[in-house]
């Protein structure tokens, strides 16, 4: 299934997307607790998520897909992570962050990418994003006036769906509810700025609508993530284009590590980081005041974001 949530005559809805792309209005046909939002839902456990399978294919009223304002399909999750598991990702994005900051007046970048720490290799590497910055599908990001390198990052995020600590790595898919698309956008030269510390990234990345998810959460039972193409255009001219399949750690391999002696919850998002290629900084070209950014994952849809920062007139480019 295709879950969605969205906004109607000022109430926010659960809303499932039917076959024909009309939108069903879960409550409106069943007012049952489980059925008033996502995080309702996913807490309720597969019971629940079967019983809503069930309404979805039966007859009934719809909406048509532009009637409503469609919001990020989990609006507050229970917690956010971002890893970093593209390979390609990892060895470009320090390459040229590096010749970045030589180009602002610091040290000079090496000649070539530099070998990835070892410890990259041994564990899936995250962060922990601002829960509260996410926004959804056509969302307009007021870009901090501290930061005038704009930048978006190409990911798929797994849902967790069922609780569960020190998790196997066979019984791990089971934990998941689904999947979805984020747009974690990055102040660049904030992000270097404080990484030197070393700790972060903090205003780099937590920043208002910062978060962009959607546009819907797809099942777990209908996407497999092992092999889906991966696309960014900005304007509508194709800038990223990339494939899961290259992700060095799974997402049941993401949750074993963050489970070790700690208890993951319903509601919570796991981000595989950037696709290689997935973001400017790789491309050497950021973006600028009134872009728009469309992240495109086969077999999930499309989630675009404007961006609104008058102080970025110029595309900036390494």
């Amino acid at each position: 299934m295709r879950l969605l949530t969205f906004e109607r005559h000022g109430a926010v809805r659960l809303g499932v997307l039917a076959h024909d792309r009309s939108v069903i209005d879960v409550a409106e046909r069943d007012g049952r607790p489980e059925f008033q939002s996502m995080q309702a839902l996913i807490e309720a456990g597969p019971a629940a998520l079967a019983d809503l399978r069930a309404l979805a294919d039966s007859p009934g009223p719809t909406l048509a897909p532009g009637s409503v304002r469609w919001l990020a399909p989990l609006p507050r999750p229970a917690q956010m992570r971002d890893f970093l598991v593209f390979e390609e990702h990892m060895r470009t994005a320090g390459w040229n962050g590096a010749k970045l900051r030589a180009k602002w007046g610091g040290p000079s970048a090496p000649p070539e990418p530099q070998p990835i720490p070892p410890v990259w290799y041994e564990q899936p590497i995250y962060y922990k994003c601002n829960r509260f910055a996410v926004a959804g599908p056509g969302a307009c990001v007021k870009w901090p006036n501290y930061s005038s390198v704009i930048d978006y990052e190409l990911e798929i995020a797994c849902v967790i769906g069922a609780s569960g600590r020190d998790i196997s790595e066979n019984d791990a898919p089971k934990h998941i509810f689904g999947y979805t698309i984020f747009n974690d956008l990055t102040a660049r030269d904030a992000q270097f700025k404080e990484m030197q510390g070393p700790l972060g990234p903090a205003k780099g990345k937590d920043f208002d609508n910062a978060n962009i998810l959607g546009p819907v959460i797809v099942t777990a039972d209908a996407v497999d993530v092992g092999n889906l193409a991966m696309r960014a255009k900005v304007n509508g001219e194709l800038w990223s284009e990339g494939s899961s399949s290259t992700m060095h750690w799974s997402f049941a391999q993401m949750i074993v590590h963050v489970s070790r002696s700690e208890t993951l919850y319903p509601g919570e998002i796991l981000g595989s980081g950037t696709v290689g290629g997935g973001c400017g900084l790789e491309l050497g070209r950021f973006l600028k005041d009134g872009d728009e950014v469309t992240l495109e994952v086969e077999g999930i849809g499309a989630v675009s974001a404007r961006i609104d920062a008058p102080h970025v007139q110029e595309r900036l480019s390494l």
